[in-house]
């Protein structure tokens, strides 16, 4: 994909506190071809997806001030067209749902570089993506049915556990581990 494909506007938002990660990816997104603004916090992002809504964003989830689904809410009531790509270090389906549902176009978890960034922000809504070449092992299938009851349940440890008739400290150990490959 070259800059022709961005169109006219060109204008792009990063939202991330991960300030190396930013600057990289800034460097990146310049290089091809997008006018690219960064924001380190929601406070940030917020601020200038009001003044300057941009036709694309990338926004982190979890930020140091709050959520970026935040952000992602305030740039879709100012900008509906825009193409925004969720960011995280925790991917969970149960995220990725909400993002989705906020309005995001596309979920990323991390390290995702510039290339998977730009395919995510200019592949065509009603494109089917390919099949997955690693599909999800049973113990991740589990992992994250786990995370969507533990984030229905308002990420209340003792609701969740009662909801899947688990102990409690089972559910707590489980819930603080990484999630499996």
């Amino acid at each position: 994909m070259d800059a022709s494909e961005i169109g006219d506007d060109r204008t792009l938002l990063l939202v991330d506190d991960d300030e190396p990660f930013l600057r990289r990816l800034a460097k990146a997104m310049e290089k091809r071809g997008f006018q690219v603004e960064t924001a380190d916090s929601v406070a940030g992002g917020k601020a200038i997806a009001t003044a300057r809504p941009p036709a694309y964003a990338v926004v982190d989830l979890r930020l140091e001030d709050g959520n970026g689904l935040d952000v992602v809410e305030t740039l879709r009531e100012r900008r509906p067209d825009a193409r925004i790509v969720v960011l995280t270090g925790y991917g969970a389906i149960a995220t990725a749902v909400a993002a989705v549902k906020i309005g995001a176009t596309d979920y990323l978890s991390k390290p995702a570089d510039a290339d998977d960034v730009m395919n995510a922000l200019l592949v065509k809504t009603d494109a089917l993506p390919p099949p997955p070449e690693n599909p999800m092992s049973a113990d991740r299938v589990r992992w994250e049915h786990i995370q969507r009851v533990y984030e229905l349940c308002d990420r209340n440890v003792s609701e969740t556990a009662r909801r899947l008739n688990m102990h409690r400290r089972t559910l707590q150990r489980i819930l603080a581990k990484r999630s499996p490959r």
